[in-house]
């Protein structure tokens, strides 16, 4: 495994980490999710991703994380680094949601609790409020950290402006924000534009999610749209959007046959790629098949100039 620094910050995160959105829940098996973080662990994933409202049912998914950090895990606790966020829906009432002091620090007490941990690595913000001053929130972050439930923090799918503001208000805390947590693969590239400049210029890492964009980068819509995909219930992912995208898709995918690994494989790598500022990317996994195939993205070959040449000039088609 590579790690690698998460911007300015003495923190190193393995170049694939692994989220547990989907898949460790209360309605998962639970012991498949044991073996996959282990796995993932055994690999030299030591960062595993997490919100409050992960499950399903929302909380459930650190529900799971915390019975096997109890059942043997936890004496490795020093060598993982295990991340969450506050900032959607997560209870009933008009302090479960958003980005106010009262949800944020509430939030994380539970999340500790369901964990079974006295703190977690990270702790982010998932999401800004547009009703609550920025004040507020990234005072919260502060004291989160200052009180000892975090060690650092981070901002999650913060616009730039926002996210500029935000920053500055951390550093002048003395809570400087190590990270911010966004969307970006092939298909999705708005971050190159404000947020990677903004970074590299505060000293910020970038931890990157749905790195196959709801797995149109993998081989599974090469031949239409299959019955019991995300595509076909369009819930994220619309129907309309994979038949659009379908003709850069299987371009790519001819590209990564040249190169001797799979569609998927190639979508990972070219995220690491240098000098584009993604410290670490999130994937998501049902099977230790899946690990494994994600994990083969780390000994894929160096993209040359003239490659790097056609997927942009497949991507801007």
């Amino acid at each position: 495994m590579e790690y690698r620094r998460c911007g300015h910050s003495g923190l190193l995160l393995p170049a694939i980490s692994l989220g547990l959105w989907h898949n460790f829940g209360a309605s998962a098996v639970f012991g498949q999710a044991r073996r996959l973080i282990w796995e993932a662990f055994d690999r030299g994933i030591t960062h595993f991703d997490l919100a409050n409202n992960y499950g399903p049912p929302p909380g459930s998914a650190e529900e799971t994380l915390g019975h096997i950090l109890r059942n043997g895990l936890q004496r490795h606790r020093d060598e993982i680094l295990i991340t969450t966020k506050a900032g959607h829906a997560m209870w009933n009432g008009p302090y479960g949601d958003w980005g106010s002091r009262k949800h944020l620090i509430a939030s994380c007490d539970q999340s500790l609790r369901r964990l079974g941990v006295d703190y977690v690595d990270i702790f982010y913000s998932h999401r800004p409020d547009p009703e609550t001053p920025l004040e507020e929130t990234m005072q919260a972050l502060d004291y989160i950290v200052r009180s000892g439930r975090a060690l650092y923090v981070g901002l999650s799918k913060y616009p730039p402006d926002t996210a500029r503001n935000a920053m500055e208000i951390l550093k002048q805390l003395g809570t400087p924000c190590v990270v911010h947590q966004l969307r970006y693969s092939m298909l999705v590239r708005e971050p190159e534009q404000e947020l990677f400049p903004l970074f590299e210029t505060v000293g910020c890492g970038v931890v990157s999610f749905s790195p196959l964009a709801q797995g149109q980068l993998s081989e599974r819509y090469l031949e239409g749209i299959p019955n019991n995909s995300r595509a076909a219930r369009n819930g994220f992912l619309k129907s309309a959007d994979v038949q659009a995208n379908l003709p850069k898709i299987k371009k790519l995918h001819r590209l990564a046959l040249q190169r001797g690994e799979s569609l998927s494989q190639m979508a990972i790598a070219w995220q690491l790629r240098r000098p584009v500022p993604v410290t670490s990317v999130i994937v998501g996994v049902s099977s230790s098949e899946q690990l494994q195939q994600n994990l083969g993205a780390l000994e894929s070959p160096a993209f040359t100039p003239e490659e790097l040449q056609q997927i942009d000039a497949i991507l801007q088609s």
